[in-house]
């Protein structure tokens, strides 16, 4: 009986001492170090369900739809002003508003406010990542269980989240980053509900989650207006829901109540 080429190349290989095991996938780091030296947690590939049901939410927060995303990181927390300070001093960027009230070494691990869209996408290109879309911001704070929260179902509470301040800003107000372990994510991202609101990707669209792709929707490809998610230190309750929708700005928008994350697709 002749021997097929395929089992003397094995036979070969085995001699040569060759393993012909077959190699088992590695599982992707749940954390990494990005160029800035911001810590990323996974949001590991997989569907959830965006949005809200009809008669739950506002218009442009329904319908409920499935939506798959590939595996990506995002910021653990959100860009402190020393961190900012840094890309100013490299990138001779123009200086948030409120700059001034920045006072090193006390507020460094404050997020840094006052940035445009156009700014915090300029950051996070210079290192190497990007804004997070819509959906990916939303899977970060929701995960697949459909939190109400990033923590969970619980109303907001003091001690979960910066919210509802009413008074006028300092960054004294703002609380360093990671401040609020019981109310992180389902990921183990901290801080997207209140502190400061987010930039995210995503053109507004009020139609968008009825046209949208089913897998990594990149959002609208033009508009007048730029997401921002998550609710500020100085909003209610309603503004922290994981699914809000209710911030939408002009791009260049500076004001106190507004920064960012980064996000980082795999490799």
């Amino acid at each position: 009986m002749r021997t097929s080429p395929s089992a003397l190349a094995s036979a070969f290989l085995l001699a040569a001492g060759v393993s012909l095991a077959v190699t088992q996938p590695v599982d992707p780091p749940k954390e990494i170090t990005a160029r800035d030296g911001t810590s990323m947690v996974l949001v590991p590939v997989g569907e959830f369900w965006m949005g809200l049901s009809e008669g739950e939410g506002l218009d442009d927060e329904q319908p409920r739809h499935k939506v798959y995303l590939d595996a990506y990181y995002i910021d653990k927390y959100e860009i402190t002003t020393e961190r900012y300070a840094k890309f100013l001093e490299f990138a001779g960027w123009q200086k948030p508003i409120n700059w001034s009230m920045v006072k090193f070494p006390n507020h460094a691990d404050r997020p840094v406010i006052g940035v445009s869209w156009i700014d915090a996408d300029a950051y996070c290109r210079i290192s190497g990542r990007r804004l997070p879309t819509e959906a990916e911001w939303e899977k970060a704070a929701r995960g697949t269980a459909e939190r109400r929260f990033p923590w969970g179902d619980k109303r907001p509470q003091a001690a979960i989240a910066l919210f509802g301040q009413m008074t006028k800003f300092s960054y004294d107000i703002l609380k360093p980053v990671g401040s609020y372990p019981e109310g992180k994510g389902p990921y183990g991202a901290f801080d997207l509900a209140g502190n400061v609101a987010e930039w995210v990707q995503d053109w507004y669209d009020g139609e968008y989650y009825r046209e949208s792709p089913e897998k990594n929707p990149p959002g609208p490809r033009n508009g007048q207006y730029k997401m921002v998610r998550g609710g500020s230190w100085s909003d209610m309750p309603v503004y922290l829901m994981a699914a809000s929708r209710t911030s939408k700005l002009p791009p260049d928008t500076r004001n106190a109540f507004i920064g960012f994350r980064c996000a980082q697709s795999m490799q």
